[in-house]
């Protein structure tokens, strides 16, 4: 399994350009696969083995072929694609492609996003025999790119011969679709062209049969599961991030209507629930909870966790206050009750809607959360020119927000602050919890406002992060993309400083609104904003949403390098002191 990489580096055979037979062709297949499962847009970089094969994809009408910069962020984007359609493809070449496009699936893969990752790959020839090809590490074995993604992607499949291309091609998207996990799949460069019978007619659409859970299970699950809530004088409901890869939101709000218990979200899961619901009560996140929110969680005597995912980071350091008698955890699959029985084959739709018919209404801790909640206190108030706070910069972001708007928000103090944004109705939110890779939001921003393109995308990103991804601004405004890009100046990367600080956590100063005026180079519609006081910022948002509403808006905040939220320093300080456990003594 071979595959040949990023920037096209030499000429050879495999990038003579190559018309499609009338039979169809292995190329036209699996364009014409892409768009039937939902995919419109692939983000690219060329190189010299995937050459052929992108003259293919560019020759379906359906499909638009998307350049980026490099093969990281055509992976941020493909991911960021996924979240917002279901699916989304990127596009490399053979080892230096794949290998710099391997991070961005590992992400994909945390967040369970059925991207599809097509490698164009050495000449079928070369295969089996003892020569040595450019863009690999000087040994004669192809496969160090392939072992490399096995980790990563959900189903690998290696295109070398034409005979079982057509299945190999759609096991691996297919997989991927089931499993919501990416696919890697690897097509020697001379083949794209070339015909077989079995493209011969046009695709045959996927059928994915549907789970069905086993249904003496389900029925076990459910009866166990109301009878232990039932019982209980204060339950809560938690939502988790697996809500996605079980496509299970709408059940959960059957759930949550049925049962009248007050509904929280754990901080990855945050976009995934309706915040408008009558019910809501914020973030569970231990103690950088919203407020009032961990208090009726942690108080409660039984809480449904749905869809969880317990790590170091949404426990704060392992400091949940959440006791596994009390739980009920659903996973996509399987539902466990507290320390008693695991039910397996159960799935998390079927399981929510019955269980649903068979709880008694109950919302003693809704009531007590309304007791006990205080509102937002008095209006945040400053001196005339006084330097901008980052508290005051989100209090207008809040401002903004509607069903007509998206919230990308980067790894760092971003996320404490975008996730004490209250989301309206549809109002689209996505960070990467799980995986938390700096600069993914770049990508992200990208992907995601090509497929939701009746959203504007505001992206929340701080300044080292953007260092590390920056340069597919560029992308963004060749496909003429309006997204509002909030890039948080404080000199550093400050998530870090906040865990364990020292000199490595000072970056060089951009200027940052500069390099952007620099990267559009009167090409495409672009604006920007140096800001550092409220009066600035509200003039630059009225500018973004009044006469460059249809311009990519880059609006450069400069803040204190100090000036974090308090999640942020006490989560900091817990993950802090996770990570510096002294070893068990042996």
């Amino acid at each position: 399994m071979e595959i040949q990489a990023s920037h096209g580096s030499g000429i050879t055979a495999c990038s003579a350009q190559v018309k499609p037979p009338a039979g169809g062709s292995l190329g036209s297949h699996l364009a014409k696969r892409l768009v039937q499962i939902g995919v419109k847009d692939v983000f690219s970089v060329p190189g010299d083995f995937n050459l052929a094969l992108l003259d293919h994809l560019i020759a379906e009408p359906e499909l638009n072929l998307i350049g980026c910069c490099n093969e990281l962020n055509a992976g941020y984007a493909a991911d960021g694609y996924a979240r917002a359609k279901g699916v989304g493809a990127c596009v490399v070449t053979f080892t230096v492609g794949g290998l710099s496009v391997l991070n961005a699936i590992a992400g994909a893969y945390s967040e369970n996003l059925p991207v599809i990752c097509i490698v164009g790959g050495p000449n079928s020839n070369d295969y089996g025999t003892n020569r040595i090809l450019h863009h690999t590490i000087g040994l004669p074995d192809f496969s160090q790119e392939l072992r490399c993604f096995q980790t990563v992607t959900c189903i690998q499949a290696v295109v070398n011969n034409l005979d079982d291309a057509h299945e190999l091609i759609d096991t691996a998207i297919s997989t991927a679709l089931k499993e919501s996990k990416p696919a890697y799949i690897s097509i020697s460069c001379n083949l794209p062209g070339l015909s077989h019978p079995t493209f011969a007619r046009e695709p045959v659409p996927f059928f994915l049969a549907p789970k069905v859970s086993n249904q003496l299970g389900l029925e076990a699950a459910v009866d166990a599961t109301a009878e232990f809530l039932n019982k209980a004088v204060k339950p809560v409901i938690v939502g988790g991030p697996k809500l996605r890869v079980a496509k299970a939101q709408q059940a959960f709000l059957e759930f949550a209507n049925a049962s009248g218990y007050p509904v929280a979200v754990m901080p990855s899961a945050k976009g995934l629930v309706p915040e408008h619901h009558p019910h809501f009560i914020g973030t569970y996140w231990g103690a950088v909870s919203s407020s009032f929110c961990g208090e009726i969680v942690e108080s409660a005597d039984a809480y449904v966790f749905v869809g969880p995912i317990f790590n170091d980071y949404s426990s704060v350091g392992y400091s949940l206050l959440i006791k596994k008698e009390k739980l009920i955890s659903v996973q996509p699959n399987r539902v466990t009750i507290c320390n008693g029985p695991s039910f397996g084959w159960v799935f998390m739709t079927e399981f929510l809607s019955a269980l649903a018919k068979k709880l008694k209404k109950n919302s003693t801790a809704m009531e007590n959360f309304r007791r006990i909640y205080v509102p937002p206190g008095v209006a945040l108030t400053r001196g005339k020119d006084e330097p901008l706070r980052v508290n005051i910069l989100f209090k207008h972001i809040q401002e903004m927000l509607s069903q007509e708007t998206a919230v990308i928000a980067e790894t760092g103090d971003s996320w404490f602050n975008c996730q004490k944004l209250r989301l309206p109705e549809n109002c689209g939110y996505e960070f990467q919890m799980q995986y938390g890779s700096i600069g993914w939001s770049v990508g992200a921003t990208l992907g995601y406002a090509q497929a939701a393109r009746n959203k504007r995308v505001i992206a929340c990103i701080g300044d080292g992060s953007f260092q590390v991804t920056a340069q597919d601004v560029s992308t963004m405004l060749r496909c003429g993309q309006n997204s509002i890009i909030f890039l948080i100046n404080n000199g550093g990367y400050t998530i870090e400083v906040e865990i364990h600080d020292g000199p490595y956590n000072v970056i060089k100063n951009w200027d940052y609104s500069g390099l952007v005026n620099a990267i559009h180079n009167g090409e495409g519609k672009c604006w920007t904003a140096k800001v550092r006081t409220e009066d600035e910022l509200t003039e630059a948002i009225a500018t973004a949403t009044g006469t460059h509403k249809d311009s990519l808006c880059f609006i450069e905040v400069l803040v204190h390098k100090d000036d974090t939220s308090k999640e942020l320093l006490e989560w900091g300080s817990r993950v802090s002191s996770a990570n510096s456990r002294p070893p068990n003594p042996q």
